[in-house]
């Protein structure tokens, strides 16, 4: 998969900007603040339809403004070509758009456009809490199957609700019990089909995450993880789906007494080790660096041996704070990325005209006869070099 046109209109600092992408590497350059991310987050909302930077969609409308826009061409293997556009206005909401035809609903747009973001922020995948840990791996599971996702939905509306019937209870369970049994038997059924999925899923990545952090630490330290939710081991689903009531009970005077429901998937954590030390407790700055990287490039493999269309690469900034030696070797594993890729970059002092002609830098794997090189300041794009002209 690739996006060939990407148009932004009153998307944070870009007013009017028009880009036609390379196939292969695109290269974004400019000093910090130039709007070089603002690039890239687009393509992010086209396909995710939302920002991995901000928390909001207020927050991207440009200074001064009441809406923003996004637009752009994609090519696969799969879907020939399409249009994806996300309309935002203060008051009215967010809309997205597939070939001018609204969506009903956003999740409908998830694994259309299969991405991977590495940036500096991947740090909080092993530093900070399972929240983070829980997000990457729904929006990755979320990208390759879409009944995941409509079990994810469903489990969180069924919580919401649930929910509504602790705080109503005012602690008291005569109140609710005919409502609740209900609502735990739903509860039950999609966080144990969330589990499994989960717990598949991780056994198969944990493959990938031990080649890959060989590959970016050029170590023989071993990653794994650990999966921890309501069991430690079971059978099918029904058999999860019991144990799952069970757990509801054993709980119930605390969730009456909280308002909130305390067992499920939304309290899972995955924990990672790096032979046998708990890396979110004990790690180096410098191993968590290299974890997090080694996640964001498993995630990529994950997406190229299941997908049909391989994913678009977005790399935020990541070489800011790498050795040469580092970088050299992100490089290289980046190389193996047969599809397109876009990196941002506040120095132009690591890269040079050679990484566009196909001798080993990245996204020369990508076999593509087109590489480009782009320049940002205060929100406006220059073409600085294009492989087919060497240079304009």
């Amino acid at each position: 998969m690739r996006i060939e046109r990407l148009t932004l209109r009153n998307f944070r600092n870009h007013g009017e900007t028009e880009i036609v992408a390379a196939p292969g590497l695109n290269l974004i350059t400019g000093p910090n603040g130039s709007g070089k991310t603002n690039l890239i987050d687009a393509i992010h909302y086209l396909c995710m339809s939302r920002s991995f930077v901000m928390s909001g969609d207020q927050y991207v409308v440009k200074n001064g403004e009441s809406y923003f826009m996004v637009e752009g061409d994609f090519r696969g293997s799969i879907r020939a070509s399409f249009t994806v556009g996300c309309n935002y206005s203060r008051g009215q909401g967010k809309k997205m758009f597939v070939n001018d035809s609204p969506l009903e609903k956003l999740s409908d747009l998830i694994g259309r456009v299969p991405v991977v973001v590495m940036s500096p922020e991947d740090l909080k995948l092993t530093r900070d809490g399972p929240v983070e840990r829980r997000s990457f791996l729904d929006s990755m599971i979320s990208q390759v199957d879409q009944r995941y996702l409509r079990d994810l939905l469903e489990y969180r509306q069924v919580r919401r609700q649930r929910n509504k019937l602790l705080q109503d209870a005012g602690g008291r369970w005569s109140v609710i019990r005919d409502s609740l049994e209900v609502w735990d038997r739903q509860l039950a059924e999609r966080g144990a089909a969330i589990i499994q999925t989960r717990a598949a899923m991780l056994e198969r990545f944990a493959e990938y995450l031990a080649t890959e952090y060989r590959t970016v630490s050029g170590l023989m330290l071993k990653p794994t993880l650990r999966y921890r939710t309501i069991a430690e081991e079971w059978g099918d689903a029904a058999e999860l789906t019991e144990i799952f009531m069970r757990r509801l009970e054993e709980v119930r005077e605390r969730e009456l007494e909280r308002e909130q429901t305390l067992v499920g998937p939304h309290r899972d954590e995955i924990v990672f080790y790096l032979d046998d030390m708990d890396i979110r407790k004990y790690g180096s700055q410098g191993q968590h660096r290299l974890f997090s990287m080694a996640l964001k490039l498993a995630q990529l493999s994950v997406y190229t041996d299941e997908l049909d269309d391989l994913p678009i690469l977005l790399l935020d900034d990541l070489f800011g704070n790498l050795d040469q030696q580092k970088t050299e070797t992100i490089v290289k594993a980046l190389a193996r990325h047969r599809g397109q890729t876009f990196i941002t970059a506040a120095s132009e002092q690591p890269y040079d005209e050679g990484l566009f002609r196909g001798d080993g830098g990245a996204g020369a794997g990508s076999g593509s006869s087109a590489h480009r090189w782009f320049t940002v300041s205060e929100g406006k794009v220059h073409l600085k070099f294009t492989e087919e002209n060497h240079g304009i």
